[in-house]
């Protein structure tokens, strides 16, 4: 093996600023993902049958694609369906917020079910309000249950986010494919990339960790 990373020194900087693209679109789509994911669990609880099969549905049809499918309907297919390009940027954390909703709405709605019923029935007796007993009793709860499954769902955002390359936003990715590409030679920097990911999955697995600590000291 004839492997030089001395030559991809001076490119570290440019590959680093990736770091920062992929945070935006991670963080961005986590969030929305996650809002999505708890408006989602709500409705597949109701007692609104149709609500809750079009959650079902949607929960289905975005667990049973390719990510990588979704992200280019949205990017590539709309300029056919709205007759607009949407930015690349733009396509990734829909895309990406689109896919950890509906995965997301599970975690949220096993989390939910394993609370205990007694909470519930006490607080309709005490006239709790449907939608304050669900955000000040059942969610807070069900959140504390599900934290690791939800910090791991984000880790994967994480990875599987190296994707947006295909639709060319510069992430880790796209920068490390191009310092290759210009020093014909692409080993090297992927590695660099590779380790780049793994240092960032550590972090939030460390931070995770951490987090679920600190709320069950909280109990």
């Amino acid at each position: 093996m004839n492997l030089d990373f001395t030559q991809f020194i001076p490119s570290m900087p440019y590959i680093l600023k990736g770091i920062l693209v992929t945070l935006k679109i991670v963080i961005l789509a986590g969030i929305i993902g996650f809002i999505l994911g708890i408006i989602l669990s709500l409705l597949k609880i109701s007692s609104i049958k149709i609500l809750g099969w079009l959650a079902d549905a949607y929960t289905s049809i975005f667990r049973g694609t390719p990510l990588v499918l979704q992200l280019m309907l949205i990017y590539f297919g709309s300029p056919q369906v709205i007759g607009y390009q949407i930015e690349p940027y733009t396509a990734a954390v829909l895309s990406f917020a689109l896919n950890s909703g509906a995965y997301i709405s599970e975690i949220i709605r096993a989390g939910i079910l394993a609370v205990d019923k007694g909470q519930q029935e006490a607080a309709i007796a005490l006239g709790v309000p449907y939608g304050k007993m669900m955000w000040d009793i059942i969610l807070p709860q069900a959140l504390k249950n599900i934290l690791p499954a939800l910090m791991n769902e984000f880790i994967t955002l994480t990875k599987e986010s190296a994707i947006v390359t295909t639709i060319g936003v510069m992430d880790i990715m796209r920068r490390s494919y191009q310092v290759g590409a210009e020093n014909y030679s692409f080993f090297e920097p992927l590695l660099i990339a590779g380790l780049i990911y793994y240092l960032m999955v550590m972090t939030l697995t460390f931070l995770g960790k951490a987090l679920e600590g600190r709320m069950r000291r909280s109990d």
